[in-house]
């Protein structure tokens, strides 16, 4: 019910810009260029074990922040286009040459379910949705796994340090029953909105990897923005 809400008032409400606040448009030209990259490669430090490598198009920051917590928490879906446009950006720099015409597989790290009720909407599948469209009308077929699941209850990621973190989530993910089929032949890209410790993204790893034993599975990662020091000192 609240997600059909937020998409109701979302046609009738005046906009404004969820990046820098300015009315009758709901991202204006100036933010909208911020989530333009180019993306790179971002590594937080320290590195977990097992994270992938990962691609951001911009630090998490000034609008970009604003842009992201509009979406996730305040519920600004149709900025879900413009981010969604950015997560393809990443995921296409994480990709090589080779098998270029292996699927990709899109594999949103999923939000705790009382955060997603909480939301009325889930901010990172959403996005997950818009990159996959943006990548098959350029050329590169994808599409969105959504074959993760929290097989435990975490405590708030919100003022948890690294080490923290990773002790939060261990073993936190599974891939759902069923899906190991779905994964293996595709390229594979855990997708976020954020990456700022990447512990969520190792947990997620971990728990693709676990499903396929045996298998070398090429993992990849992108997110829309990264922690600004995961992101500079990555952007040469």
């Amino acid at each position: 019910m609240r997600g059909w809400w937020r998409e109701i008032t979302g046609l009738v409400l005046p906009a404004v810009c969820g990046g820098c606040g300015s009315p009758r448009v709901e991202l204006c030209a100036r933010c909208a260029a911020d989530l333009a990259g180019p993306p790179c490669r971002v590594r937080p430090a320290p590195e977990p074990r097992g994270l992938p490598t990962v691609h951001a198009v911009a630090p998490y920051e000034n609008a970009v922040r604003a842009m992201l917590l509009a979406h996730k928490e305040r519920g600004a879906l149709g900025l879900a286009q413009a981010l969604g446009g950015a997560l393809a950006a990443s995921v296409r720099a994480g990709q090589g040459r080779t098998d270029a015409g292996v699927p990709l597989l899109l594999v949103p790290v999923p939000s705790a379910r009382r955060a997603t009720s909480g939301r009325g909407h889930d901010p990172v599948r959403r996005t997950a949705v818009v990159a996959a469209a943006a990548l098959r009308r350029s050329g590169t077929p994808a599409r969105v796994a959504a074959v993760l699941r929290q097989r435990r209850s975490v405590a708030d990621q919100a003022g948890l340090g690294g080490r923290e973190r990773q002790m939060n989530l261990a073993g936190a993910l599974a891939v759902v029953a069923g899906a190991r089929g779905l994964l293996r032949g595709g390229r594979i890209v855990l997708v976020d909105d954020l990456i700022t410790t990447g512990s969520s993204l190792a947990e997620a790893a971990r728990a693709v990897r676990a499903t396929m034993p045996g298998e070398e599975a090429e993992i990849r990662a992108a997110v829309v923005a990264a922690s600004p020091s995961a992101f500079e000192s990555n952007r040469s």
